[in-house]
């Protein structure tokens, strides 16, 4: 782990969606900064207003030592980084938290969102291992449907759903997913998207008994365990260090999990 900085020219940019683009940068992977599916960087714009927000890595390039994170433009942090341009420096350290964990053959990866990010480097270790993996994709709208043309050309089988039902099955990751469950069976499940989503696809794996890992997002400071912001509730747990990858028995302890979480004051927000 690398506490320090390191100022990195933005080798890349991949324009996603509308709303959506990925930021690629040379990482040298050697020691501790081998970075690993799930695990997050600090990232600060001292282009913009100096601040600092966690990015979840969705490209790791082992063999040309690069990374990448990817970024929905939301607010006024993200804003600033879609301004940017290839040549353009950013503040990274890292890598921080754990990392999924590869157990059997036959895999699901389940993501809404820009909450495929993280999965979108998983997925890729999957396939390097010769394991099966499965991939379902969910958005509101089908312009909104994230690496769903990278996914196919690896040789992964994507199922899609919309809300609006303008690409694949008409409905939520949870309707997609329990109707994926009907014909199929896998060895583990990884998760990541809104909480509320998440929640609802852990009783539908609980439900047909499937181990899974879910990658959740708390408001962070330090990033490295000291000043305890990204604390989750009653477990003491943070999800800078004991995260943010949490296992199925280790989720259901975490009562705040998809009914709330704390802003940057510590006031609950649902």
């Amino acid at each position: 782990m690398n506490n320090g900085y390191q100022i990195l020219e933005i080798k890349d940019i991949v324009f996603n969606t509308e709303t959506i683009k990925t930021f690629i940068f040379n990482w040298k992977m050697e020691g501790e900064e081998i970075t690993k599916p799930g695990q997050f960087m600090m990232v600060w714009n001292f282009n913009g207003e100096g601040d600092e927000k966690p990015m979840s890595l969705s490209k790791i390039d082992l063999d040309n030592e690069e990374i990448g994170i990817t970024v929905k433009n939301v607010g006024k942090f993200t804003n600033n980084l879609h301004s940017l341009k290839i040549g353009d420096e950013l503040g990274i350290r890292g890598p921080y938290g754990n990392n999924f964990n590869l157990n059997g053959d036959n895999i699901l990866a389940i993501g809404g969102g820009v909450g495929m990010a993280p999965l979108k480097s998983f997925v890729e270790h999957v396939k390097s291992k010769n394991k099966n993996v499965d991939v379902v994709i969910a958005s509101i709208t089908q312009c909104e449907l994230l690496f769903e043309e990278d996914f196919k050309k690896i040789g992964v089988d994507v199922f899609t759903s919309t809300d609006d039902g303008t690409c694949g099955y008409k409905g939520f990751a949870t309707h997609r997913t329990i109707d994926l469950l009907k014909s199929r069976t896998y060895d583990m499940a990884v998760v990541c998207g809104p909480e509320i989503m998440m929640k609802g696809i852990l009783n539908i794996l609980e439900d047909n008994g499937i181990p899974g890992q879910y990658s959740m997002e708390r408001y962070m400071k330090c990033a490295v365990g000291i000043c305890g912001q990204c604390c989750v509730d009653n477990t003491g747990w943070r999800v800078c260090i004991e995260g943010p990858i949490f296992s199925s028995e280790e989720i259901k302890q975490i009562t705040e999990f998809g009914n709330y979480h704390r802003d940057g004051s510590g006031i609950k927000r649902e």
